[in-house]
C-alpha cells in the first residue's frame, strides 16, 4: 500500500479530540508515514510530526480550502489513507452551517460527502478511504431512530423534528454508513481496488461535540452510563468502550490490520472486539443510497455522477 520511494501519506479529521485523539498517536507513531490533519480554530495540538491544515467542517469553502491546500501541498504524491472521523453529537434547530444547512448534517455528511469526493481521484491505487459512523445509525430507541430519509428536515430542521438533537445525530450516521456504501460501488473506486470501509466505534467513554452546550454534555453523559448499559445487557454493540481503545481500533482499521471480509464494508465493536454485522436495512437500501448521494451532490454544488 506504502507508494515507492516515498512514505505512506495519511490525511485525517477528527483528531485533535475524543478517541480521535488516540487514534491519531497510533498512525503517527508508525514508521515512514507522513500525517496532515484538519483542525478548526487554534490550539490544537498534535504530535510533532504532523502537519495541521485549518479545516472548518461547518463551512464548505473551509472545505474546499482544505481539499486545494492537502493538493497542493502533496503535488504528485497520492494519499494512501484518507481517515474521515469528526463529527458532533446533536445540534439544535437553530444551529446552521455557514451555507444554512442544519449543524450536525453539514458537519458530520455533507462536509465529508464533498471532502471524499475532492480528494478520490488523489486517492492511490490500493489505498483506503475510511469514514466514522455508529451503530446509532440503527439506535435501539425507536423513537430516535430514522425511519425514512427526511433529507429536507435534516438539511433544513425544524423545532422538535428529526433534524435536531439526537435525532440529528442519528441521521447523520446513517448517511455516514451509506455514503461508504455508496463509494464502495463506484466504478473507479472498483477499478482501482480503493478499500472503503465504515467504522462503528461503539459507545465510547467521553463526550466530545463541537460548542456543545453543559446541558448536552449533562444529557449525554446521563444517558450513556444509566440507560445504555442496560441496553447493553441485550445489545452488546452499546457496551461501552475507553476512547483510548475504540482509537487504537479505528488506527487498525486505517492501517489495515483490521479489515473487514470479502463483500463487506461494516466494521463495528462488539465489546470491543471488531465484528463485521449487516448494517441496517435502510442503510442497505440502494433506492436511499443513490438518492441520498445525489441530493447530497446538489447540496454541495458536485455534479451528480464521479468527478470534482
Amino acid at each position: 500500500m506504502v507508494q515507492s520511494d516515498t512514505r505512506r501519506v495519511v490525511v485525517m479529521t477528527g483528531a485533535t479530540s475524543g478517541f480521535g485523539t488516540y487514534t491519531l498517536q497510533h498512525i503517527a507513531a508508525q514508521p515512514n508515514t507522513r500525517v496532515i490533519i484538519g483542525a478548526r480554530g487554534t490550539g490544537r495540538t498534535a504530535p510533532p510530526s504532523v502537519e495541521i491544515i485549518p479545516l472548518d467542517l461547518a463551512s464548505l469553502t473551509s472545505v474546499r480550502e482544505f481539499a486545494d491546500t492537502v493538493k497542493r501541498q502533496l503535488g504528485d504524491t497520492h494519499i494512501d489513507i484518507l481517515l474521515l472521523n469528526a463529527g458532533i453529537h446533536g445540534s439544535d434547530a437553530g444551529q446552521r452551517s455557514a451555507e444554512g444547512y442544519g449543524l450536525t448534517f453539514a458537519v458530520n455528511h455533507l462536509a465529508h460527502y464533498l471532502l471524499a469526493r475532492l480528494l478520490l481521484p488523489h486517492i492511490a491505487d490500493n489505498g483506503r478511504l475510511v469514514i466514522t459512523s455508529s451503530n446509532m445509525h440503527n439506535p435501539p430507541i425507536k423513537r430516535i431512530a430514522p425511519k425514512k430519509l427526511d433529507l429536507q428536515e435534516w438539511a433544513h430542521p425544524t423545532e422538535n423534528g428529526s433534524g435536531t438533537g439526537i435525532r440529528s445525530y442519528t441521521a447523520s450516521k446513517l448517511c455516514n454508513l451509506m455514503t461508504a456504501l455508496s463509494f464502495a460501488r463506484l466504478e473507479d473506486v472498483k477499478a482501482r481496488q480503493i478499500n472503503v470501509v465504515a467504522f462503528n466505534p461503539g459507545l465510547t467513554g467521553g463526550v466530545s461535540g463541537r460548542d456543545a452546550s453543559a446541558l448536552r454534555k449533562a444529557f449525554f453523559w446521563l444517558v450513556a452510563r444509566t440507560l445504555f448499559p442496560l441496553i447493553g445487557l441485550f445489545r452488546p454493540e452499546f457496551v461501552m468502550n475507553t476512547p483510548g481503545h475504540s482509537g487504537k481500533q479505528l488506527a487498525g482499521v486505517a492501517l489495515g490490520t483490521i479489515a473487514p471480509p470479502l463483500g463487506r464494508i461494516y466494521v463495528s465493536l462488539v465489546k470491543g472486539e471488531p465484528k463485521f454485522p449487516d448494517p441496517s436495512e435502510l442503510a442497505r437500501n440502494r433506492e436511499a443510497q443513490d438518492r441520498l448521494w445525489r441530493e447530497s451532490a446538489v447540496m454541495v454544488g458536485l455534479p451528480i455522477d464521479l468527478g470534482p
